[in-house]
C-alpha cells in the first residue's frame, strides 16, 4: 500500500473560473472513483470563495453553504449534465503572489494559508483542482506554499485538471469543453451562412478564444467559413509596427493588427466571390485580435490589473465590419452589407459533446489515479493518443519567475492551421485604387 493509499481518506474538489461543457463529467468520474474505493469526497461550492476566507473562529466552513459531502444522488445523470454542480467563481487566493520572492511573504500568502487550514479543518488530505491557467497557477502556489510548512504539519496533495473552451493549455492536446464550443458555434455559423446567402450579405463573426486562434479556427472549419483570421496570423501584410508604452512606462515596439490590410483582404474576398457568382460569405475573427489593435482604437477600453485589454468590451466583429464596408465603398463606389456578430458565451454551458464527456470522464478518473495509484502531488492530469493518461509536473507548465502558466498558441505551420487555409476561399488578387 502506497503512502497515498493509506493517508488519503477524504478528497476535496474545487472548480474555478469560467464554465466549460464537460465540467460535470470530470467531477462525476473523479467522485465515483474515489467513493468506490472507500474515500469521501467533499465538493467546495463556488470555487475558492469560502476557502480563502476561512477562519477557525470567525469564519468556519459551513456544510451546505461552503461545501457538501457527495452522496449517490449527486451523481445520477451528472456526467452529461449542463453547468457545474459545485458552482464556480473567480476568487483567487494566489492573486497577490506575482514573483518568485512572494511565496515567502506571509501577507501575500495569507489567503493560501487560509485555504490550507480550511481544507485540513475538514480532514481533506488531497485536492482536485479544476480550472484554467490562472487556477493552475493557484494550484501550483498552494503546492509550493506547503513546502514552507513546519515539520510535522500535514500537507494536502494536489492534482490539477485543465479546463478551457479556448484549448490554449500547455501540456495537453485538447481541453474538455473545446469540442462542444466548436460544435455549438459552428452550427450558429452555419445559420449565419444561410442568412448571408439569402440576403446577399456578409457576416463578420468574432469568436471567443482569448489570445489564441484555436477556437476561431475550429469554428471556421466546422461552420464552413470563407475566411478566418487569428492572432497567430498577424504578421507580414497583416502586421504593422507600433511603439507601445506599458503601465510601468517602458516603451517597446510591437506588431499590431493592420486594420487597413485586413479590410483590404476582406474586400478582395468579396470581389473574388462575386466573380464566381457568390455574393455572400462569413468571416471569422479571433477575439484576441482586439488586444493587438492599433492603440488609437483602444483608448478608453478597460484593462485588468495586469494591463490586459478587456476583450469583452471590444466588439471587433462590428468594428471590422464597419471599416470593411467603408473600404469596399472606397474601392468600388458601391455598398455592401457587412454585419458584425459576437459568438461564444452561450456555448460555455451547452450540453456537452460526447467527446467532451469521454475526455472529461477520463481526466476525472485520472485525478484519482494520479493521487491514489501514483501517489502524485503537484501534477496536472493530461491525456494523449486515445485518451491515454499522462501526468505533467507543475514545474513544466509554470514559469519559474513569474509563476504564470504559459499559453499554447496555434502554430501557423501546424496541419490544423493548414486545414483551415485549404478550406477557406482562395482569394484572387484584385485591383486597388
Amino acid at each position: 500500500m502506497t503512502l497515498a493509499e493509506s493517508s488519503i481518506r477524504r478528497v476535496g474538489i474545487v472548480f474555478a473560473g469560467g464554465p466549460a461543457p464537460g465540467a460535470n463529467s470530470v467531477i462525476a468520474a473523479a467522485t465515483m472513483a474515489f467513493r468506490r474505493n472507500g474515500r469521501e469526497v467533499v465538493g467546495f461550492m463556488n470555487g475558492y470563495s469560502g476557502l480563502q476566507d476561512y477562519d477557525a473562529e470567525q469564519r468556519p466552513l459551513a456544510e451546505g453553504t461552503d461545501y457538501f459531502v457527495f452522496q449517490d444522488h449527486h451523481l445520477r445523470g451528472l456526467r452529461n449534465a449542463r453547468g457545474i454542480l459545485v458552482g464556480t467563481s473567480r476568487a483567487n487566493p494566489g492573486k497577490a503572489v506575482r514573483s518568485r520572492a512572494d511565496p515567502a511573504d506571509p501577507v501575500k500568502t495569507a489567503p493560501l494559508s487560509r485555504v490550507h487550514r480550511g481544507l485540513r479543518s475538514l480532514g481533506v488530505a488531497a485536492l482536485v483542482s479544476i480550472g484554467g491557467d490562472d487556477t493552475l497557477k493557484t494550484a501550483n502556489l498552494l503546492f509550493e506554499y506547503q513546502h514552507q510548512l513546519p515539520e510535522g504539519e500535514k500537507r494536502v496533495h494536489i492534482v490539477h485538471v485543465p479546463k478551457t473552451i479556448d484549448n490554449d493549455y500547455r501540456g495537453i492536446d485538447f481541453t474538455f469543453g473545446f469540442f462542444t464550443a466548436v460544435d455549438f458555434m459552428g452550427k450558429e455559423l452555419l445559420n449565419l451562412r444561410a442568412d448571408a446567402m439569402a440576403t446577399k450579405s456578409y457576416f463578420v463573426i468574432e469568436t471567443m478564444g482569448r489570445k489564441t486562434g484555436w477556437l476561431a479556427y475550429g469554428v471556421a472549419i466546422a461552420g464552413e467559413a470563407h475566411m478566418v483570421v487569428g492572432v497567430e496570423d498577424v504578421e507580414g501584410p497583416l502586421g504593422v509596427e507600433e511603439e507601445v508604452t506599458d503601465a510601468s512606462g517602458t516603451t517597446r515596439r510591437e506588431t499590431r493588427l493592420s486594420l487597413d490590410a485586413l479590410c483590404d483582404r476582406i474586400v478582395d474576398l468579396i470581389l473574388t466571390r462575386a466573380k464566381r457568382g457568390k455574393h455572400y460569405g462569413t468571416i471569422v475573427l479571433a477575439e484576441g485580435l482586439a488586444e493587438i489593435l492599433p492603440q488609437s482604437f483602444l483608448k478608453g477600453v478597460p484593462r485588468d490589473e495586469h494591463g490586459h485589454v478587456s476583450l469583452g468590451k471590444v466588439d471587433i466583429g462590428k468594428l471590422v465590419a464597419e471599416l470593411a464596408a467603408k473600404r469596399f465603398r472606397e474601392r468600388t463606389g458601391r455598398d455592401k452589407r457587412l454585419t458584425g456578430v459576437q459568438l461564444g458565451y452561450a456555448s460555455r454551458c451547452a450540453a456537452p459533446h460526447a467527446f467532451d464527456v469521454m475526455l472529461g470522464s477520463q481526466l476525472g478518473l485520472g485525478a484519482y489515479r494520479g493521487l491514489v495509484d501514483e501517489g502524485l502531488d503537484g501534477h496536472m492530469v493530461s491525456v494523449s493518443g486515445q485518451l491515454d493518461l499522462q501526468f505533467v509536473p507543475f514545474r513544466e507548465l509554470v514559469d519559474p519567475e513569474s509563476l504564470i502558466a504559459g499559453v499554447r498558441y496555434l502554430q501557423a505551420s501546424s496541419d490544423f492551421h493548414r486545414l483551415a487555409r485549404q478550406l477557406e476561399t482562395r482569394i484572387e488578387p484584385q485591383p486597388r485604387n
